[in-house]
Parts: structure tokens; C-alpha cells; sequence
């Protein structure tokens, strides 16, 4: 069932396996990659996950499961850099730079919006809608 550009669930995943296979063998990295391994090695508890193999690209993360998905945390910190990369919606570039001198860094500052972002995703995806960008920014302003 494709979920992203056509791509399955499986094969999203496989992205991130396949970036930290490269990136630990010290092989060259497509930007993509590079960004990928950027994220994972700020999470070097999912490093065991995705050293697995195959059980990291079947894994159901629900709920009611109680389990954090890794892939969706990490796609979330990816989300927030290409925003504050093009400061879009305008102004997010401000808000993580107060919030990195705020928190103690960038990474600590996307943890905080990452929050805010899957709230306001979920809600959009619930009401059938676009995200609405300047609720988006006024929530990350209030953080």
C-alpha cells in the first residue's frame, strides 16, 4: 500500500536502515541519507532497532501498543529542519532559534515542536484538512 510518494511503509523505513548502513560503513551519503543518519545518530536508542534488519521495517508502533514509533520521531525532527531550513510557515526559524537558546540546543527545541507539529497534523488528518499554518506557529510561540 504506498504511503509517500508511492513508497510503502516498508520501503520508507528501509530508507533510514539503509542511511545508517552507509553512514556506519563510512560509505558516501545522498543528501537525503546524510540527513537520516543526522537524526538517528541523536537517537542512539534507536540504533538497535534499525541495526535489526527486517523486524524494524515490519514493526506495528499503536497506541495502544504503549510504544513510541521511532520512524515517525524521527520523520517529525526531519519535518521541522526543512521548515526552519525555509522558514515556512514564516517565522518558524524565530521560534526555534528562541527555543534552542531556551532549551539548551536545536535538538532539544525540535523535541518541543515535534509535539506541536503532531498535534496539528493529526488534527488536519481528523477534520479532513489542510494544516492550518498560523495555529501551527501561534502553538510553537506559546511553547
Amino acid at each position: 500500500m504506498p504511503v509517500f510518494g508511492g513508497q510503502s511503509r516498508e520501503q520508507l523505513r528501509q530508507m533510514y536502515l539503509d542511511a545508517w548502513r552507509k553512514y556506519t560503513a563510512r560509505r558516501p551519503l545522498e543528501p537525503l541519507e546524510a540527513q537520516l543518519a543526522a537524526v538517528i545518530a541523536e537517537h542512539p536508542e534507536y540504533v538497535p532497532l534499525l541495526e535489526a534488519g527486517p523486524p524494524a521495517l515490519e514493526a506495528d508502533y499503536t497506541p495502544e501498543g504503549g510504544q513510541a514509533n521511532p520512524f515517525l520521531h524521527m520523520g517529525l525532527h526531519l519535518a521541522i529542519r526543512e521548515q526552519v531550513a525555509t522558514d515556512r510557515p514564516t517565522g518558524i526559524a524565530e521560534v526555534h532559534e528562541g527555543l534552542s537558546r531556551r532549551l539548551g540546543g536545536p535538538h532539544a527545541a525540535e523535541h518541543a515542536m515535534l509535539e506541536v507539529l503532531a498535534e496539528t497534523l493529526w488534527e488536519s488528518q481528523r477534520c479532513a484538512r489542510a494544516p492550518d499554518e498560523q495555529i501551527y506557529l501561534e502553538r510553537l510561540r506559546a511553547l
